[in-house]
């Protein structure tokens, strides 16, 4: 846990505050080492280490396929999600506060999941995706219940432009009373994105107002992609 901590504490914080205010999304530079990043695709094959598989195209979310770990998580992904919970939960109090939103998060993880856990959020939500050619996922929200954390990451598992083409990550941004700003995030193997994942707060010509966001995956072009994500509130 310290090492991954003190990787975690070791961001660019200052810059990835700003990054998130400005564009809605942020990238850590390289973080996961290649031998992390093939630890986890080696577990998608291990069914024991999930609750549940989805099929995208069965419930026309897409093309591809992504499994949800089960309790307890393997030890860097509850590391992760640990270590970076209360440098998120800064910021999105910050947002909270300049969109006067009643919501407040905690500064722990361990608190937050017991606000989860009272209103029926027991199940965890950490997930490996897999895509191959042809796969994509359609935009969307990740929301399982009445608590919803405003900001998650993910992070792609292998090689952009060696082991897959196409499969960008896509951010668009529903701004009222305009027309919607889409964003392609092209990301290295090992490297997080931290994204908005709701709304967040624009600084605007009377104060700060809310903009909907969604994301989801273009179409990989070939080969596979794999990719891994946080969200932090769990699911009933």
């Amino acid at each position: 846990m310290k090492g991954m901590q003190q990787r975690i504490e070791n961001l660019n914080w200052k810059k990835i505050e700003s990054d998130l205010d400005e564009w809605g999304y942020a990238l850590t530079g390289p973080f996961l080492t290649d031998q992390e990043c093939t630890d986890l695709i080696n577990l998608y094959g291990n069914e024991k280490q999930f609750r549940s598989v989805i099929s995208m195209e069965r419930y026309r979310f897409g093309s591809g396929e992504y499994k949800y770990f089960a309790d307890p998580l393997p030890g860097i992904i509850e590391e992760l999600r640990q270590a970076s919970y209360p440098f998120l939960a800064k910021i999105a109090n910050e947002w909270m506060e300049k969109l006067d939103a009643k919501t407040e998060f905690p500064p722990r993880w361990d608190d937050f999941y017991e606000q989860c856990r009272r209103l029926g959020q027991t199940k965890p939500t950490p997930l490996i995706l897999r895509y191959t050619e042809g796969g994509y996922n359609c935009l969307h929200q990740d929301l399982y219940g009445e608590v919803a954390f405003p900001l998650q990451l993910t992070c792609v598992l292998n090689r952009p432009g060696h082991d897959f083409t196409g499969g960008e990550f896509l951010l668009v941004e529903q701004r009222p009373r305009a027309q919607s700003r889409g964003q392609v995030v092209v990301a290295d193997a090992g490297e997080f994105i931290l994204f908005a994942n709701r709304y967040r707060p624009v600084q605007g010509s009377r104060g700060f107002y809310r903009t909907n966001m969604k994301h989801g995956v273009s179409r990989v072009l070939s080969g596979e992609r794999y990719a891994f994500g946080i969200i932090f509130h769990t699911a009933k």
